[in-house]
C-alpha cells in the first residue's frame, strides 16, 4: 500500500474564510491512499463464513453438485459400466474358452486311451495269433520230421534186416563149403553136397 503525505495548510489570516464544499478544514492534515478499505477486513469475518455470502454460496454450490452429477451420470458412470461390462464379457468368453478347450482336452485324452487300449488289444491279439501260429509251424514240422524220420528208419530196418537174411543166407553157404572141406580133409573123400546142406541143416535146427 502507497501512502502519500499532503502537506499543512495554513489558512491567511483574514476576517473572513471561504472553504469549498467537502474541503478540509484549514489546518487538518489529508491523506490519500490507492486502495479502498475492505468491508470483509475492515469486520474480520472469513468470506466462506459471512452470512451475506450464503444465498450466492449455495447457489454455486447447487450449480456444481448439478453439473457433476450430470457428468457422472452421462459421461463417467456410462464409460465405467462400459469397461466393467467390456470385461465381464471378456471374462466370460475367456472361461467359455477355456471350458471348450478342457472338453476339447478331455475328449483328446479320452480318444488317445481308447485308441491305446485298442492297440493294445490288437497287439495282444497279434502276439497269440503270431504264438499260435509259431506253435502250430512247430508242432506240423516235428511231425514232418518224426514221419520222415519214422520212414528212414523204416527203411534202414528194411536194409538191415535184407542184410541179415543175406548174411544168413551166405551163411548158410559158407557153413556148407567148409563143412564139406572139412568132411574132405577128414575122410579123404569128396562128400556129396546133398549130405553136407542135410548135415548142416540139422546142426542150425538144434541150435536153434
Amino acid at each position: 500500500m502507497f501512502v502519500t503525505s499532503a502537506f499543512a495548510q495554513t489558512a491567511p489570516e483574514a476576517t473572513e474564510t471561504h472553504e469549498a464544499p467537502g474541503a478540509a478544514p484549514a489546518g487538518e492534515v489529508h491523506t490519500e491512499t490507492g486502495v479502498a478499505h475492505d468491508d470483509a477486513h475492515a469486520t474480520g469475518v472469513f468470506p466462506p463464513f459471512d452470512a451475506t455470502t450464503y444465498p450466492s454460496q449455495l447457489l454455486w454450490l447447487a450449480i456444481t453438485f448439478g453439473i457433476f452429477y450430470l457428468l457422472m451420470q452421462k459421461v463417467i458412470v456410462p464409460r465405467l459400466g462400459g469397461i466393467l461390462e467390456q470385461r465381464h464379457d471378456r471374462i466370460a468368453q475367456d472361461l467359455d474358452e477355456a471350458a471348450r478347450l478342457k472338453s476339447e482336452a478331455d475328449a483328446a485324452v479320452e480318444t488317445y486311451e481308447k485308441e491305446l487300449a485298442s492297440a493294445r488289444s490288437k497287439a495282444n491279439t497279434i502276439g497269440e495269433t503270431a504264438r499260435e501260429a509259431a506253435k502250430a509251424k512247430a508242432t506240423a514240422d516235428r511231425a514232418a520230421i518224426e514221419a520222415e524220420l519214422a520212414q528212414k528208419l523204416s527203411a534202414a530196418e528194411a536194409r538191415i534186416d535184407d542184410i541179415k537174411a543175406q548174411a544168413f543166407a551166405q551163411v548158410g553157404v559158407i557153413a556148407e563149403e567148409t563143412a564139406g572141406a572139412v568132411v574132405d580133409q577128414l575122410l579123404g573123400a569128396k562128400t556129396s553136397s546133398a549130405d553136407i546142406k542135410a548135415a548142416v541143416a540139422a546142426a542150425s535146427q538144434k541150435e536153434a
